[in-house]
């Protein structure tokens, strides 16, 4: 493999590692907010709901419910849709996946080199 090919692999990985970090960021301060935790619990139990539904599960104002719902929108969690006057809330799975892949990408234990290789390496220090 040339020196490009490797060099480019490692650009496009390192962006994916960036990619990864800023959707892990975006979405656990999406869901570090205790509210914003319980509304989008009930939104993902049920296929969809509006404002209002929410309102009355929580007992917290619309303009609340509201504010929490754009954050969780924005940060990718759950899709709106406008139908008549409501506008219905539904989690967005894709993005929970993606979520949890990121995160499970910084837990796998990093591979080590064989004894030799570590042998080597020392040697020439």
């Amino acid at each position: 493999m040339n020196g490009y090919i490797r060099w480019r692999l490692r650009m496009c990985f390192g962006i994916m590692m960036l990619v990864d970090r800023e959707l892990i960021e975006r979405i656990s301060k999406a869901l570090a907010d205790e509210t914003r935790l319980l509304i989008f619990e009930a939104i993902n139990s049920s296929v969809s709901m509006n404002c209002g539904e929410l309102v009355s599960l929580r007992g917290v104002t619309p303009a609340t419910i509201s504010h929490h719902l754009k954050i969780l929108s924005e940060a990718g969690l759950i899709e709106c849709k406008r139908e008549g006057q409501f506008v219905y809330n539904r989690a967005n799975p894709k993005v929970m996946a993606q979520y949890t892949r990121a995160l499970s990408s910084f837990t796998k234990p990093k591979k080590r080199g064989s004894y030799k290789s570590a042998q080597r390496r020392a040697s020439t220090r």
